[in-house]
C-alpha cells in the first residue's frame, strides 16, 4: 500500500507565516522571550524550534536556547516498528530544572509522541513548565494531549498522512496530505 499525494495544505508562504505567528504568541504568553528554552522533537521539530527561536529574537532582541531531543527509548511502539532502533542526539543547553520549555513538534496525531517527549525532557531534570507548539495538529488523539500553540489545525481521515516538508531536511517547505492508494 503506497501513498498519494491529495493536497498541499501550507505552501512555503503559510509555513513562514504560521511560525510569525507561533513566535508572537509564545512570547506574549511568557511576557517576553528571557528564561524561555525552545526544545525540538528529533528530526523536524529541531528545525521548527530553530526558525521559532530566530522569528523570536527577530521581534524581542532574545535569541532563546535551543535543544534538541531524542525521543527513540521513550516510544512505546519501540519494539512493533524497530527492529534496530537508531538512536539520535539529546542536546540541551543546560539543565533543565526550573525552566520555562516550550516542546516543539512538527504533527500533533495521537499524543504518543509527546508523551514520550515528556518523559524523555522529565528524565534530563523537572522543568517548571513544559508548554507544547506544534506546526500542524491533525486530530484523533489517543492520549489527553493538547498543544498549546498551532500553526494549523487540519481535520483528517485515519486513511489520511500529514507530511511536514522543510528546506533543513527536505529540500522545501510546505505540508501535504497524503492519502493511502
Amino acid at each position: 500500500m503506497g501513498l498519494r499525494e491529495k493536497a498541499i495544505i501550507l505552501d512555503e508562504a503559510a509555513v513562514g507565516r504560521a511560525l510569525r505567528r507561533m513566535a508572537h504568541e509564545i512570547v506574549e504568553r511568557h511576557g517576553g522571550a528571557v528564561g524561555l528554552w525552545l526544545v525540538g522533537v528529533r528530526r523536524r521539530g529541531v528545525p521548527l524550534a530553530e526558525r521559532l527561536a530566530r522569528e523570536i529574537n527577530a521581534f524581542e532582541g532574545v535569541l532563546p536556547p535551543i535543544g534538541e531531543l531524542d525521543i527513540t527509548l521513550y516510544r512505546d511502539d519501540l519494539t512493533t516498528k524497530h527492529d534496530r532502533p537508531q538512536v539520535g542526539r539529546t542536546r540541551m543547553p543546560g539543565d533543565p530544572a526550573g525552566r520555562t520549555i516550550v516542546l516543539v513538534d512538527d504533527v500533533l496525531y495521537t499524543g504518543r509522541t509527546v508523551r514520550a517527549a515528556l518523559d524523555a525532557l522529565v528524565d534530563l531534570g523537572r522543568p517548571a513548565e513544559i508548554q507544547l507548539a506544534v506546526l500542524v495538529d491533525r486530530g484523533h488523539r489517543e492520549l489527553p494531549i493538547r498543544a498549546d500553540y498551532v500553526g494549523k489545525n487540519v481535520p483528517t481521515s485515519s486513511r489520511e498522512v500529514v507530511e511536514v516538508r522543510l528546506t533543513e531536511i527536505d529540500g522545501r517547505d510546505e505540508v501535504a496530505i497524503m492519502e493511502q492508494v
